[in-house]
């Protein structure tokens, strides 16, 4: 008896990323940031919220559990159900400011949809502490990501902006 193996390969899954809130769609590569810009984190890109803003709200960009919101709400982690690891980390250096100007409204353990609120920042409060809003959202676990497709330079909060295609 002779048989043939069929080869099946398994569909590859794509995660839709909505853009956190609105504003400049840059590069993750451009980030004025070593670690992110180096993508030691992750491939990914960033969004810089308009300047005119004086709070921020910061939103979703996947439907997924909460695996961590950091004590000083600067950082928040989701997992989606295709394994995709999301990591929004809100402005640059704002750890330094103790949570101060951040208010959150989710926690760890939590599921969330795309375009919840995760977490609102007083962005002329971060202006004045010297600190930037470029927002990176990297997508972290670098082995089940096999291609991020940015569509586009400017963000709408909710609306499509990343498409990941998983390993």
């Amino acid at each position: 008896m002779f048989g043939f193996a069929k080869k099946t390969t398994k569909p590859q899954a794509k995660v839709t990323v909505t853009a956190p809130f609105s504003g400049t769609v840059i590069p993750i590569t451009e980030v004025p940031d070593d670690v992110f810009a180096a993508g030691m984190l992750g491939d990914g890109f960033a969004v810089v919220p308009h300047s005119s803003i004086p709070t921020l709200d910061v939103c979703s960009p996947v439907t997924g559990k909460v695996v961590t919101i950091f004590p000083t709400m600067h950082a928040c982690a989701i997992a989606t159900t295709e394994g995709l690891e999301v990591l929004v980390h809100i402005g640059l250096d704002t750890v330094e400011l103790g949570g101060i100007g951040f208010k959150k409204f989710v926690s760890a353990g939590e599921t969330v949809t795309a375009g919840q609120l995760l977490v609102q920042v007083d962005a002329s409060a971060v202006r004045s502490a010297g600190k930037q809003l470029v927002t990176p959202v990297v997508f972290t676990n670098k082995k089940k990501v096999a291609g991020v497709v940015v569509a586009g330079t400017t963000a709408t909060q909710g609306v499509e902006i990343a498409q990941v295609t998983m390993a």
